[in-house]
């Protein structure tokens, strides 16, 4: 949602691939189908090639034994994002929740400059998810309240609560035209995060670690 916000805003076009799409059985075509994206996003330009579960396609080099076709994908990738023919007018985006995951050579300078930890929404925002989700549902709950009790929940998580407590609604009747507190109250028990505290410690740690570690990097990297 981010990156499509970012193409709008920049008037971009947007190209957007799945990591476990690129793979194919074919000998070459998971290299042929990266060069294919990047080749379309030059023509296009200015655009925004968007890759999400990118540690999918690009994990830490040696990981694997066996097939070689997740390195020879990392390799294509970065020859295309810092090769001998120039990115201009194109900017890569890519999403993962395995940041740790990822090759490293990836987040040197040039390539992934950035990296944006994106949290679970903080109340107000939890509270313009839950208007989203019922806008067209007939209730006349307080979504500020009830944004209140939704602590660590993620946006779907809070897509999951809003259909629960309507499906309740519609259980006790049929012909139900009111989606009231108490069916979000028992939607509540039934739906729970799916955020803990130990994930956020850990995905805090994490970053703040690779931060640290592309500061580094980028001090003694020289080509």
């Amino acid at each position: 949602m981010i990156a499509k916000a970012v193409a709008n805003e920049a008037g971009a076009n947007f190209i957007s691939i799945k990591g476990p799409e690129v793979f194919s059985k074919w000998v070459g075509e998971s290299e042929k189908r990266i060069r294919e994206v990047f080749r379309r996003a030059r023509q296009v330009a200015p655009s925004i090639i968007f890759i999400d579960e990118i540690d999918s396609i690009a994990p830490r080099r040696g990981m694997h034994s066996g097939s070689h076709v997740t390195e020879q994908v990392v390799s294509q990738m970065l020859t295309e994002m810092s090769g001998l023919e120039d990115l201009t007018g194109v900017v890569v985006l890519a999403a993962t929740n395995r940041p740790d995951m990822m090759d490293p050579a990836l987040l040197r300078p040039g390539r992934f400059d950035k990296m944006i930890y994106v949290p679970a929404p903080d109340e107000k925002t939890r509270e313009e998810i839950l208007k989203v989700h019922t806008k067209d549902m007939p209730t006349r709950v307080d979504m500020k309240k009830l944004s209140e009790k939704t602590d660590r929940y993620s946006g779907a998580d809070l897509e999951a609560l809003a259909r629960e407590a309507a499906m309740i609604a519609l259980r006790e009747d049929i012909e139900s035209k009111d989606v009231k507190k108490e069916h979000f109250e028992n939607a509540l028990k039934k739906v729970k995060p799916s955020i803990t505290a130990d994930i956020f410690k850990k995905y805090k740690k994490l970053v703040e670690e690779m931060k640290e570690t592309k500061l580094e990097e980028k001090a003694r990297y020289i080509g």
